[in-house]
């Protein structure tokens, strides 16, 4: 098969050594890729959102299969641009409609779904600037921390959580002003819910599921999670506090009846479901889901499924897959993120990466990358991912962070305290 993936992270450089190592992998297309994802396969200079272009090269290149990375293009309506399309419509599209994509494209649809299929998730009230005063009075009766969310996208920077009924107030007009320009257009005010996150990554073809290695990420900039909020600074998988007892309360009360939510409402999703998860005193509640994989928690969960990913996808589209037996890895593994100075606000681009061949028993996942001259470059905020096995999460993070050490360029930063709360 020749495949294509949409993106240029460290999810899709993870999803392109998953996928080249697959016998049935025969051309593989990163577009537009990074620095590393060229060493699995074809860079391609087309951006992700544009559907267009994307059109003529998989006609050119003769491509079997899409395996689209980030929310923006599924949000955005790519599977319906293939689907309604003669000449696309045989070209298998691994992520959800643009409906299936409401799930993460606006938190006020997936709250609304939740409470039609009774799914524990927090309590929460919407406003627009229409109803922004009924807004700031509904802040005023409730208990801080008070969470705000945009609606919808905003690159993982659209959640808030204020410490005072004035800051939550002050946040809230900011918002609905356009702090995120268009996510800010509806906010949803939630309830703060005080507990451990885990992250459970479901495939799904609308009907059978199956549950992928579960991860944990640290999203906060600073150690012992302070600081802004980031993409990612660093997953760990297993979980050890998620044992069966609370798989199977994930599963009969959360999983299944999103599923089946998706069936009745008639979605059409051939992907990933990323339920990100809160256990508040032994109980499972959703915070939130996602339309495709977590990145940097793909850079954790590849590593540790045995099984062939693009097999997987075959019986994602056939209608096969509840006929699979997912296989993982028993050992853990962890990931550090290596980001720019300044990250997650101003930064700068272009410094020299060096140090990547002294790199031993670790998997180096490029995100924010480029090769330009004969040179890898730093290109983003999130640099380099360093993933690990070991016997346990403390054996796999001291080797990331050993090798993490080993990686040099101008203004590195990476948290060391991966774990700390677990």
């Amino acid at each position: 098969m020749n495949l294509l993936i949409l993106g240029s992270g460290g999810r899709e450089h993870a999803f392109a050594w998953k996928i080249k190592q697959s016998p049935l992998c025969k051309k593989l297309f990163i577009a537009p890729g990074n620095g590393g994802t060229a060493d699995y396969g074809t860079n391609v200079p087309i951006s992700y959102n544009d559907f267009p272009a994307i059109k003529t090269f998989c006609l050119e290149e003769n491509i079997d299969m899409v395996v689209v990375g980030p929310e923006d293009p599924l949000v955005k309506g790519i599977v319906d641009f293939f689907q309604k399309d003669e000449a696309l419509n045989k070209i298998i599209v691994i992520g959800p409609s643009a409906e299936g994509a409401q799930l993460e494209g606006s938190k006020a649809y997936a709250k609304r779904f939740m409470e039609d299929l009774s799914i524990p998730t927090a309590a929460y009230r919407e406003f627009t600037p229409k109803n922004i005063e009924e807004g700031i009075d509904y802040i005023a009766t409730q208990t801080p921390p008070i969470v705000l969310k945009a609606d919808g996208l905003a690159a993982g920077k659209g959640v808030l959580i204020c410490q005072s009924i004035a800051e939550a107030q002050e946040e809230f007009k900011a918002m609905l002003g356009g702090k995120f320009g268009d996510a800010g257009n509806r906010v949803v005010i939630e309830e703060f819910l005080d507990g451990i996150e885990f992250s459970v990554f479901v495939l799904t073809d609308g009907r059978s599921y199956k549950v992928l290695p579960i991860a944990k990420d640290y999203k906060r900039i600073g150690e012992g999670d302070s600081g802004l909020n980031t993409g990612g600074m660093g997953a760990v998988s297993p979980v050890p506090f998620v044992d069966d007892v609370l798989m199977e309360k994930v599963k009969s009360r959360i999983i299944e009846p999103t599923i089946r939510g998706i069936h009745r409402k008639g979605l059409n999703y051939q992907g990933f479901v990323f339920i990100g998860l809160i256990r508040v005193e032994g109980e499972p509640y959703v915070i939130e889901y996602n339309c495709r994989m977590g990145d940097p928690e793909t850079e954790v969960v590849m590593p540790r499924l045995k099984n062939d990913l693009v097999q997987l996808f075959q019986q994602l589209a056939n209608g096969t897959l509840s006929e699979a037996k997912i296989e993982m890895e028993e050992r853990s593994v962890t990931t550090v993120f290596l980001v720019s100075g300044g990250y997650p606000e101003a930064y700068e681009k272009g410094k020299v990466i060096s140090g990547l061949e002294d790199v031993e028993d670790s998997l180096i996942f490029q995100a924010g990358t480029k090769k330009e001259e004969g040179q890898l470059l730093t290109n983003g905020g999130r640099v380099i991912a360093v993933s690990s096995y070991g016997k346990d999460f403390h054996e796999a993070l001291s080797r990331s962070k050993s090798n993490a050490e080993k990686v040099k360029f101008a203004g590195k930063y990476y948290r060391k305290d991966i774990g700390f709360d677990l």
